[in-house]
């Protein structure tokens, strides 16, 4: 199929049926490893076309290639989310080679952990630009072209450390909860447009998030104390997380029942209310996978 035929099937296609997704166009941010590699595949076996958007040039080809030589069809596109500009122009190559845009997943993000106390101007500037801007040009970027096609559905990937709070990951929570109010009052504002919004909130998964130094834009390793405060998680997503493939599954069920939250653990929606239980009961924050209340004495 040539481009200006894969425009026209893209054009011809039933945009306002999520259920059947073949011949649809997805854009993936994050794409080249974890949960973004894991929804590429998984929209490629459903008969998406996919954008593979990621920073990381090397393994972007070598994902793209393998999955270009299994039948898959992706485009890869380099791209830092924190740019803005980057993400114009993830835009124009998309509708250049496929013509539509029905599925976006802001997906990209970055998980620098210790505490808060001890973090910089640019840790905050690195962090807050991948996980909060490049989320918020994402939408600002792709979600006009889906009200004007009068459909599509966007996912933006939070964590539930958007709904959750720990003191290792300070300004992860914060962007990540940053992402969730984004998606809610996206959600409102797109009522009625045909375009849908699901959030991804997933406990631990398999995934590269704990070793996101490698891509900082000065390329400063992690120092003694940040890589101790760091080895607890790392050891934790080694021995219980969730298979990026799991994830996917579940976020592709969501864009076919129009779902905007997106839960991966059992774990996530009682541990999110315990805010809300503290807040009835006037209480200072408690930590939900902490000891019971009642072992805390009074508050």
């Amino acid at each position: 199929m040539g481009l200006q035929d894969k425009s026209e099937a893209s054009d011809m296609s039933d945009l306002s049926d999520m259920s059947d997704l073949s011949g649809k166009v997805a854009v993936v941010t994050g794409a080249a490893s974890g949960i973004g590699l894991a929804l590429t595949e998984r929209f490629a076996a459903e008969g998406l076309s996919v954008v593979m958007a990621d920073v990381e040039e090397a393994r972007l080809s070598e994902e793209a290639t393998r999955l270009g030589q299994g039948g898959a069809d992706v485009l890869a596109v380099l791209c830092d989310v924190s740019r803005p500009d980057d993400i114009a122009a993830l835009a124009e190559q998309t509708l250049s080679h496929y013509g539509a845009v029905h599925i976006l997943c802001n997906n990209a993000g970055v998980g620098p952990g210790g505490p808060m106390l001890a973090t910089t101007p640019a840790d905050w500037q690195w962090t807050v630009g991948v996980n909060l801007l490049g989320v918020a040009y994402g939408v600002t970027t792709f979600a006009p072209l889906m009200v004007a096609q009068g459909s599509g559905h966007i996912v933006n990937t939070a964590s539930e450390a958007g709904l959750v709070t720990t003191s290792l990951l300070g300004m992860y929570c914060a962007t990540k909860h940053a992402v969730v109010g984004l998606s809610e009052a996206l959600y409102r504002e797109l009522e009625g447009t045909g375009v849908g919004v699901s959030v991804l909130c997933p406990n631990l998964v398999r995934t590269n998030i704990f070793t996101s130094e490698r891509n900082r834009p000065d390329g400063s390793p992690l120092s003694a104390a940040e890589n101790a405060a760091m080895a607890p998680l790392r050891e934790m997503l080694d021995a219980a997380g969730m298979a990026p493939a799991d994830v996917a599954t579940t976020v592709l069920d969501a864009v076919r029942a129009k779902r905007f939250w997106v839960f991966t653990h059992p774990v996530t929606l009682p541990a999110a209310l315990v805010r809300f239980e503290d807040l009835q009961g006037r209480r200072n924050p408690t930590d939900p996978y902490g000891p019971p209340r009642g072992a805390q004495g009074p508050q």
